[in-house]
């Protein structure tokens, strides 16, 4: 009877074995898993942090058009639409968002008041059992937008004899127009500057859906 135990134990050593193998082989493939996800949560990070950074330089853009252009309604909608000329292109600070998370741009597509960005991480997921990863690296895109958030009307134009309200000496000025932004209400008047929004209240930024 003791060499039958024995010999049963030495039976059970190779399944010993293999089984522990295999949770081995389980263990590390699970980690060249979790690795792999981490790059490319990593790659999405970057790439949404790189997206809205561009967005928000050209939403500051466009709010200091309006700064420029406040005495003057009828050019609003157009600079809170984004069709005015002179903006620079804002894919410098996904440049830099990027490098900031250890990626870099693989392109950057700006549109009206949009930004998309793709980038590739600037490192590969590494050392795994899976053969041929090592070297990989995670890309993500990511599209930012921005969205005017504000409300207003035109003030109905008060000239006479042909010359627009405010030309001539003596005329009224009209009011600049009532903004209405979110559960706030502003009053524009370029001497108080505390009465002007300002371009977190003019625009929303925020990825797209």
């Amino acid at each position: 009877m003791r060499r039958s135990r024995y010999g049963d134990a030495g039976q059970a050593f190779p399944i010993y074995i293999t089984v522990v193998a295999g949770l081995l082989f389980l263990a590390f493939a699970y980690l060249a898993v979790g690795q792999a996800a981490a790059n490319r949560n990593g790659a999405q990070t970057a790439a949404d942090a790189a997206a809205l950074a561009a967005a928000l330089d050209t939403r500051d853009q466009l709010a200091g058009k309006w700064m420029e252009d406040v005495l003057d309604p009828e050019e609003w909608q157009d600079i809170f639409d984004g069709d005015v000329g002179g903006l620079d292109l804002s894919c410098w600070r996904a440049d830099e968002l990027a490098a900031q998370n250890d990626a870099h741009v693989e392109g950057c597509d700006p549109g009206i008041l949009r930004y998309e960005v793709k980038v590739e991480t600037d490192k590969p997921v590494g050392d795994s059992i899976v053969p041929g990863t090592e070297d990989e690296k995670s890309q993500a895109t990511a599209t930012a937008v921005i969205e005017f958030r504000c409300e207003f009307d035109l003030p109905g134009e008060e000239a006479g004899d042909g010359e627009e309200a405010g030309d001539g000496e003596g005329d009224d000025v009209l009011p600049l127009p009532q903004l209405t932004c979110g559960d706030r209400t502003w009053d524009p008047d370029p001497d108080d500057p505390t009465t002007l929004p300002g371009p977190e209240d003019l625009f929303d930024v925020h990825l797209a859906d």
